[in-house]
């Protein structure tokens, strides 16, 4: 018969040993993985005792808190499973089995961390969770690109290897537990764990200016859930503001140029009317946003990086229009088709792209649709990923994706899409059904294969296949090989091509903005339409729609941020630089930075390095870069973005292919 002396403290810690172990392994492997990191890291890291205390110390303070939460599980069959079925053989090897289960997901978690450090420099963030809704796209990339059953097999086998030298840690004892006094542990169990979820952020670790050692002192499971929470960030709520009327009294005065006039007196209405002071041109336009399309790789944008692996375009360079100084919106494609095709700055949390509520809103094709074009959004994917069919059918485009391809038209294709040269046929075909209508035609084309797994048909470079080297030397091959069939074309002459990026292809650096990570090439291509030339002023990804319509002298009515470069006043560029939650802008040599519940932070930055150095605060900047993001969120939030008259509700999802 059990007395109530036996349900002591000690008995207590009997029955939760097991948790004990857990939480051992848990932090063990979370220390383990956050040295391996350090390590692959490098001299990014400053070899500093301080940086490095910090790290471990704050990443230990992370690893616990995580913790509290992923033992749950643990906590939970400790607390309610009866003594007898707990003492019992049965009972013990359901047990056993059930801590086998959680300490694979444990060094399952911690070598994926590994492998997502290996692609993004960073713990799981916002593209982990953005990506876990793809699980076709994802896993397909994964197989793809990794060794994966075999991978596997080796952490069977270490959790096998855990579990056998545990086995007498793990054994079940419990000499007179009793559910009251299991329910007390677990009761101070919720109360840390709520006290903990209001008391500590995963933005409390970015203490340190070496982004690197804020991303190797947090826990990368944590961050993901952070993510998760914050994959939609209300501005007014969390970023630094002004009042409203001010702040659209000063973003009438930023988006004014001496080509536009305002169509209304209404303060929160951007409308103007944009005249141009030469004939028409109804050209074709072909916009290819090329995947992962780094400055680095063309020539004439960062000497000290350029790799040598795009000869095609740095011969391309000397027959176009190209801008030196173009920097990206963001880091994931859903953000460079935001501004290509909207031409508005990032807004906080998720891209509009696959935001609800995205549909009848004011956009590129829009413009050249009121000129009699036909406008297609291209892609060599199925565009139900990142929603970009749904978004571009719902905005003025025609979705055509890979689901139009005929298989015997294929040369090579992965997971993402079809080889970049089958897309640049897809095209063609487009542009020809279009000329033979009579119609000028627009087209928004998405590269794929410049993107992990990296495989594309042989024989097209002296390569090998899975690497991003030799898939930019791909990518490279195929733009030079589509604009040569393509001047075989009737339509070639009168057509303009713009070949930029989507983004880059790596994202971090010493700085949570590095600015050398944004930077990417423009190219306007029409040897019979646009004179050669090099231009150095600073511009943002959002300024190519206004600028492209510029250079065909369209008179149009513009609901854009974006300028005409040609038609700015010298001294007023700007660009936009942004993560999921850190808002950047530019403009000269200072970047001022707006970042949750933070004031607002100046740096200057090294445009080559991507380093930066803190700076003084300066108040114009602080008001502008406020205005610029405070606005673009307001205008979208309250529906203010969508075309006068259209609904306020969203648009049925439209097919995926004409």
């Amino acid at each position: 018969m059990r007395s109530d002396s036996l349900a002591t403290p000690g008995v207590l810690r009997q029955r939760f040993r097991p948790l004990l172990w857990f939480g051992v392994l848990f932090v063990g492997v979370a220390f383990l993985v956050r040295l391996i990191l350090l390590i692959k890291t490098g001299h990014d890291v400053p070899r500093e005792p301080g940086q490095w205390l910090y790290l471990f110390a704050v990443g230990l303070g992370y690893d616990l808190i995580t913790f509290l939460y992923f033992a749950w599980p643990m906590l939970l069959v400790l607390w309610l499973l009866p003594r007898r079925a707990y003492l019992s053989v049965w009972g013990h090897r359901i047990f056993v089995g059930f801590c086998f289960v959680l300490a694979f997901a444990v060094l399952y978690l911690g070598a994926a961390e590994l492998v997502f450090w290996g692609e993004f420099s960073a713990r799981f963030n916002f593209i982990a969770v953005d990506y876990l809704v793809y699980t076709h796209e994802v896993v397909g990339n994964i197989q793809e690109s990794y060794p994966i059953v075999t991978w596997s097999l080796l952490l069977l086998l270490a959790t096998v290897l855990v579990i056998f030298f545990s086995r007498r840690t793990l054994k079940a004892r419990d000499e007179g537990s009793r559910f009251v006094g299991r329910s007390a542990v677990v009761a101070v169990w919720l109360v840390l764990t709520v006290v903990v979820s209001f008391a500590v952020d995963g933005s409390m670790k970015d203490r340190s200016a070496n982004n690197y050692v804020n991303e190797l002192a947090g826990n990368g499971i944590y961050q993901f859930f952070a993510a998760f929470r914050n994959n939609e960030l209300d501005y007014a709520k969390y970023y630094p503001t002004i009042p409203d009327d001010q702040a659209f009294s000063n973003l009438r005065e930023l988006v004014k140029t001496p080509n536009a006039t305002f169509t209304s007196n209404d303060p929160k209405d951007i409308t103007r009317t944009i005249a141009a002071d030469g004939p028409e041109k109804k050209l074709n336009v072909v916009l290819i946003s090329v995947e992962s399309l780094s400055g680095d790789y063309v020539e004439g944008l960062n000497v000290s990086k350029h790799m040598g692996l795009t000869p095609n375009l740095d011969a391309l360079a000397a027959k176009s229009l190209f801008f030196t100084q173009l920097y990206a919106n963001g880091t994931r494609t859903v953000r460079g088709l935001e501004a290509l095709s909207l031409s508005v700055p990032p807004t906080p949390g998720e891209s509009i792209v696959k935001r609800p509520g995205n549909e009848n809103l004011n956009s590129l094709a829009d413009v050249f649709n009121a000129k009699g074009y036909t406008s297609e959004f291209v892609y060599g994917g199925y565009g139900y990923f990142d929603n970009m069919n749904h978004f571009f059918a719902s905005n003025g485009y025609t979705a055509v994706d890979r689901n139009v391809i005929d298989n015997k038209d294929i040369h090579a294709e992965n997971v993402w899409g079809v080889a970049d040269e089958d897309l640049f046929t897809l095209v063609m075909k487009r542009m020809d059904e279009s000329y033979a209508k009579g119609k000028p035609y627009f087209g928004h084309v998405m590269t794929t294969s410049n993107h992990r797994p990296y495989t594309f048909p042989e024989g097209r470079v002296d390569a090998k296949q899975g690497a991003r080297n030799s898939a930019v030397r791909y990518t490279d091959w195929a733009l030079a090989d589509f604009l040569k069939r393509a001047s075989t074309k009737p339509w070639f002459d009168d057509t303009v091509f713009v070949i930029t990026a989507d983004h880059c292809a790596a994202s971090a650096g010493k700085t949570s903005l590095p600015v050398d990570k944004y930077h990417i090439p423009l190219f306007i291509y029409s040897p019979k339409h646009v004179a050669p030339g090099r231009v150095d002023r600073l511009m943002s990804q959002i300024d190519i729609p206004p600028t492209v319509l510029g250079l065909l002298n369209f008179s149009y009515t513009s609901h854009f941020y974006g300028y005409d470069l040609f038609k700015l006043e010298p001294g007023r560029e700007r660009t936009f630089l942004s993560t999921y939650q850190e808002l950047g802008y530019m403009r000269g040599d200072r970047l001022t930075s707006l970042i949750p519940r933070e004031p607002v932070k100046e740096m200057t930055p090294d445009l080559v390095s991507g380093d930066a150095t803190v700076a003084k605060a300066d108040p114009v900047d602080a008001k502008d870069a406020i205005t610029y993001y405070q606005t673009a969120a307001y205008l979208f939030t309250n529906g203010l973005m969508r075309k006068k008259g259209s609904a306020a509700t969203a648009a049925p999802t439209p097919p995926a292919a004409p």
